[in-house]
């Protein structure tokens, strides 16, 4: 594990297409129980080189109501985005998609080396449509229940998802305290 997360952090194949270069942020461990497949680092896990360290990180732990020092914790909690390098930002505005070349690259490399995954959090369109193909996220949050207990699927959650939320009140009332407690259960769940 310990060399092949060597070579992840040493890679440079986007150094050419990135605008602030190469720096490949993820969390990973042999224990972890729980992994978080989200989209790619935004700006400020760029420059912080931590995870999810922005509004939408405070966010995602109060979804799952872990705290900071359980969501951190790589022997609980594994992070790996389908993009390990901030993008940069699209034309119009927002971040742009995950480079193309890094989930084949190292992806399954990675998980090959967390045996101990209980529970995937599938966060946003990217990680949703990479691990089951082409959908809509809100039926696939909304039918939740179908995926469990291995995978749950849940929007992005940048600011845009208030929105979204305030529109589909099925989210605070019945999703979150189902994610809560797949959440506990991946994390006490026998080996």
């Amino acid at each position: 594990m310990k060399q092949l997360s060597l070579e992840v952090r040493a890679c440079r194949v986007c150094s050419l297409v990135l605008p602030r270069g190469p720096r490949p942020i993820f969390q990973i461990s042999e224990a972890a129980r729980i992994l978080i497949a989200s989209q790619a680092p935004g700006s400020k896990a760029h420059e912080s080189g931590i995870p999810f360290s922005d509004d939408s990180g405070d966010r995602l732990r109060q979804w799952t109501g872990l705290s900071k020092d359980v969501f951190y914790d790589s022997e609980s909690v594994a992070i790996l985005p389908m993009g390990l390098c901030y993008p940069g930002r699209q034309p119009g505005g927002g971040d742009a998609a995950p480079r193309r070349e890094c989930a084949p690259l190292w992806r399954e490399r990675l998980l090959e080396k967390m045996p101990n995954i209980r529970l995937t959090l599938l966060v946003g369109s990217y990680a949703q449509d990479h691990m089951l193909g082409r959908g809509k996220v809100s039926e696939r949050v909304a039918s939740f229940r179908s995926y469990l207990p291995t995978v749950f699927p849940l929007p992005h959650p940048s600011w845009r998802v208030r929105r979204w939320a305030a529109e589909n009140p099925e989210f605070e009332a019945d999703i979150l305290p189902a994610l809560r407690d797949a959440v506990v259960r991946a994390l006490c769940e026998e080996k």
